[in-house]
C-alpha cells in the first residue's frame, strides 16, 4: 500500500509504525466483556427503569406527527395513481397507433 509522508506521519505519531515505516504488530481482543447473567426479575425491573428515562412524545405531538403520515401517504398515493393513469393511457395510444 503506497503511502504519503502525511500519512506516515500520522501512523507514527498514533504508535502504529516505527521509524522506519513498519507496522506495529498489536494484538486486539475482540470478544465482548463476560458479565453475570441476569435474573427475568432485574431485567424487567432494569427495563422499567430505562422506559422511565425515554422521551416520550406528547399528544399533541403525536396528532401532528400523524397528520403529516396521513397527508404525505394521500400526496404520495395520488401520485402514483397519476402516473398509473398516464403510463397506462401512453401505452394503449402506443399500441392503437401501430395497430392501424
Amino acid at each position: 500500500m503506497a503511502m504519503n509522508r502525511e500519512q506516515r506521519r500520522y501512523l507514527q505519531r498514533q504508535g502504529q509504525m516505527d521509524g522506519e515505516g513498519n507496522p506495529i504488530a498489536t494484538r486486539r481482543d475482540n470478544r465482548p466483556a463476560r458479565s453475570e447473567r441476569v435474573t427475568p426479575m432485574e431485567y424487567l425491573s432494569e427495563v422499567r427503569s430505562e422506559l422511565g428515562r425515554v422521551m416520550w412524545p406528547t399528544r399533541r405531538e403525536v396528532i401532528n406527527y400523524t397528520i403529516v403520515v396521513l397527508v404525505t401517504l394521500a400526496v404520495v398515493t395520488g401520485l402514483v395513481a397519476l402516473l398509473d393513469y398516464l403510463f397506462a393511457e401512453g401505452l394503449i395510444a402506443l399500441l392503437e397507433a401501430g395497430d392501424s
